[in-house]
This record gives C-alpha cells, sequence and structure tokens, in this order.
C-alpha cells in the first residue's frame, strides 16, 4: 500500500558541483515548491501546481515559504563527547586527557552509552541533521548502544568501534587482536543491515601501535566496501609526535599508507597542515578529507585551505566534530566555514557552503547515491528550514533581493529555531511551529 506525502514549499537542490560549475547551472531553486515523498523513498519533486496535479491523493503538508531540502550531513563525530561539548578549551591533547578520555570510559557501561546515544540522535535531529559519521569508543557496546538507537528510527549513520592501544589511559586501550575481533564482529553485525554503515576506526596515528595499524588495514582489505575513518594533521604538535613515533615515514598520511589504511573510501578528518605529496596522494586515491570548522578554531587548530583543495578536485565533506566542535548544528558549521573560508582567502557563496553540509557529505562518505539531494529514487531524509526564524534574521530576510541572500542570513545565524521540520526515511521525527 502506497503512503505518500506531497510537502510544499521552496525548494533547493543541486544537480552539478557548485565548486566547478556556475552556481546558475548547479543549484536549482523553486519559489512555490513541491516533494512528493512514498515509501520512504523521494519519488517526485517539481512545481507545487504540476504535483498536485500529478498526486492528487497524496496528504499534503504545506510548509508555506520555508525551504525544504534534503537533510543535514555532519561528516566526522564523536557521539560519546555529547556530555563534554562547549569544555573549557585547551590544545588538543590536552583536551582529549583532560576531557574526552575521563567522559569515554564511561561507555563501558550499555545503560550509559545508549542514554547518549539516544540523546545525541535527538539533539541532531533537532538541528536537521538526518545521517552522520561517528567515531564511538573502544568498547563494543558504545558501538552496539548507537546503531541499535539509530535501527529504531530507521537513520541512516555511520559509525564504528575506536581503536587505540597506546598513548591513552589503560580503561581506554585495546589490544592488536581485541582491535580486529571487535571491529570484524561489529563490522558483520551492523554493516549494511538496514540503513546502517560500517566504518573501521583507527582514532589517529598516535594512539594505535604499527602491529593494530596494521591489523586494521589488513581487516580493511578484507571488507573494501567499509569506510575507514580517522584523523589527519589537525595540530602542528600532533604531526611533530606522528613523525617522532615513526621516524620511517615520510610524512602523516604515509603512516596510514604503509599500514593500508589509505584508499578511495577513507575518511580522513581535519586534515589542515597537509604538505603537497600527501594532497597529491590523497587526490591520487580519491580519498575523502572533512572540514571541521568550529573544531579547528575551537582548539585552536588552524585554517583549512578549501580553495587550493576544491581547485585540486579533492573529495571534500563538512562536519560539526562534536564534542570538539562547539555546535550540533551544521547551520552554524556553515557559518564557521565561511568565516575560515574569509581568513584563507577563499569566499565561499552560500550554495557551495549549503552543498558541503549536504551532496558534498554525502559523497564523501559514499552515500551520495543514496542521500544529499533532493532527487527522484534517494531516500527521503528531508530539512524544511523557516528562512525568518528569528527577529535579526526576518529583518535581514525582508531585504534579500535574491534567493540566495535570503538564504545566507539563516546559514549565519540560524540555530535549531531555524529548523521547521526533520524528515528521516520518510517520517517527521521533528517539527517546530512557525508561529
Amino acid at each position: 500500500m502506497k503512503n505518500s506525502a506531497l510537502l510544499l514549499g521552496q525548494t533547493l537542490r543541486f544537480t552539478a558541483d557548485p565548486f566547478h560549475q556556475p552556481i546558475t547551472q548547479a543549484a536549482k531553486h523553486t519559489r512555490n515548491g513541491a516533494v512528493l515523498v512514498e515509501n520512504a523513498v523521494i519519488k517526485d519533486i517539481g512545481a507545487a501546481d504540476d504535483l498536485r496535479r500529478r498526486h492528487p491523493q497524496a496528504a499534503v503538508t504545506d510548509y508555506g515559504d520555508a525551504l525544504i531540502t534534503a537533510g543535514f550531513i555532519d561528516a566526522h563525530v564523536h557521539y560519546p563527547q555529547t556530555a563534554i561539548i562547549a569544555s573549557w578549551g585547551m590544545r588538543l591533547v590536552d583536551w582529549l586527557n583532560t576531557y574526552t578520555f575521563p567522559e569515554e570510559i564511561r561507555f563501558c557501561d550499555p545503560e550509559y552509552a545508549a542514554k547518549i546515544a539516544n540523546r545525541y540522535l535527538d539533539l541532531t535531529a533537532a538541528n536537521g541533521t538526518t545521517t552522520f559519521a561517528s567515531f564511538c569508543t573502544i568498547h563494543p557496546t558504545s558501538v552496539d548502544a548507537l546503531f541499535s538507537a539509530a535501527a529504531k528510527r530507521n537513520q541512516r549513520i555511520v559509525a564504528g568501534k575506536t581503536c587505540m592501544d597506546r598513548n591513552a589511559p589503560e580503561a581506554l586501550r585495546d589490544t592488536v587482536q581485541s582491535a580486529y575481533d571487535d571491529s570484524a564482529d561489529l563490522l558483520g553485525k551492523w554493516h549494511k543491515n538496514g540503513r546502517a554503515v560500517y566504518a573501521i576506526t583507527p582514532r589517529f596515528a598516535p594512539t594505535s601501535s604499527p602491529e593494530q595499524l596494521q591489523a586494521l588495514g589488513d581487516l580493511w582489505q578484507k571488507h573494501p566496501d567499509c569506510l575507514m575513518q580517522t584523523h589527519l594533521s589537525e595540530q602542528i604538535e600532533e604531526i611533530k609526535w606522528v613523525n617522532d613515533l615513526f621516524p620511517d615515514a615520510r610524512d602523516y598520511l604515509d603512516v596510514y599508507e604503509k599500514f593500508g589504511l589509505l584508499g578511495q573510501r577513507g575518511v580522513y578528518g581535519h586534515a589542515i597542515h597537509l604538505n603537497a605529496r600527501e594532497q597529491d596522494r590523497l587526490r591520487e586515491t580519491g580519498a575523502a578529507l572533512i572540514h571541521c570548522p568550529t573544531s579547528n578554531s575551537f582548539i585552536g587548530s588552524g585554517l583549512f585551505q578549501m580553495g587550493p583543495l576544491m581547485a585540486a578536485r579533492h573529495r571534500i565533506g563538512l562536519a560539526t566534530d562534536t564534542g570538539g566542535g562547539s555546535s550540533f548544528s551544521m547551520l552554524k558549521t556553515m557559518a564557521a566555514a565561511y568565516e575560515i573560508g574569509q581568513l584563507s582567502g577563499t569566499a565561499l557563496h552560500p550554495a557551495q557552503l549549503y552543498w558541503l553540509a549536504t551532496a558534498g557529505s554525502a559523497r564523501a562518505l559514499h552515500l551520495d547515491d543514496k542521500i544529499g539531494n533532493l532527487t527522484v529514487g534517494q531516500e527521503a531524509d528531508l530539512v524544511v528550514l523557516d528562512l525568518a526564524s528569528t527577529p535579526a534574521i526576518s529583518q535581514r530576510h525582508a531585504q534579500a533581493e535574491d534567493f540566495w541572500q535570503a538564504l545566507f542570513p539563516t546559514i549565519m545565524m540560524g540555530d535549531d529555531r531555524a529548523i521547521r521540520a526533520t524528515w528521516i526515511d520518510g517520517k517527521r521525527v521533528n517539527q517546530h511551529s512557525l508561529t
């Protein structure tokens, strides 16, 4: 039996990458648009009057002037850090030792892990995020908790057990064998189970021995359809630490490459301080770089080079990096990306920012055939934005001369109040009133 919902409002979809095609060709805005959702899939999109005629039996939800788009995709997060977000900042290693590691130790408790997993899903849905890629902790319970919570909501997520066998508290260290065995078991249990995607997850080079990195590289070779997520070149001190720990490696990326952890389905968080060789190898392999602007400014890591990397046609996604990042909101993350772009000499257009938070991040996670755009056949994960959600935004919106001027104030000043509704798997899971 068909279950059809016709959503009316403004619509925004992408027909090309706005970094490499003119905005007028890459983005399609429809002022009086509509999206037909049927059995959790986008079945039709176009002008509202046309879809009303074609689908007279569909249940109509009229969002008025609100904007309907693909849901936000957060390509690099740490759900176990939910409770410590916005802790007073330090440099990366101090921040890990002071806040992150003590909190992650708690995830050996299945009840605590489940509580935080559900809290994280609630917070992200309230901010319009429909898919994310998360590091868990070393505990299989933390992985099961997140995938189980997402499965109950039919939510598409990417996640994996974080692996660390050195340079971490004893309670957060696994072993070479347990990292391999636990990851293999969890992969077998969750990968492609419903909407779940597994990511093999060494935290970063300093917290894994060469033997553990090799074991995880071997596991990835056996399961090449999985993703592999880790961190790369976040801070200068971190890079020096990696050089000291792996003196035979040419650079940070070479550590991963030596152990089979560089590939097309690799997802590398931060990637701020890359040398020319690293950039070339990442581009050659088609690996994804994930820009985490609020985290990079909060922890003082540096400025991601969006302009040159995009010009070289790297695969790039956008992420909050909660809890190192200081917000669960992809709107605030887009705003931070704009500001970092300005500081590094690249003025990002609103279309480019929005593409990064949707289609771009889907592409980085190799999910762009399923999510990230208003395209017939894609899964119906949607966000509906009120473009005049606060007095400050509303007064600027009223002066807009075109659609992009109308959207940009929400990108720069919006928060969860701008999220009129979030739809996951064809069902509305969060709705705010405009009145």
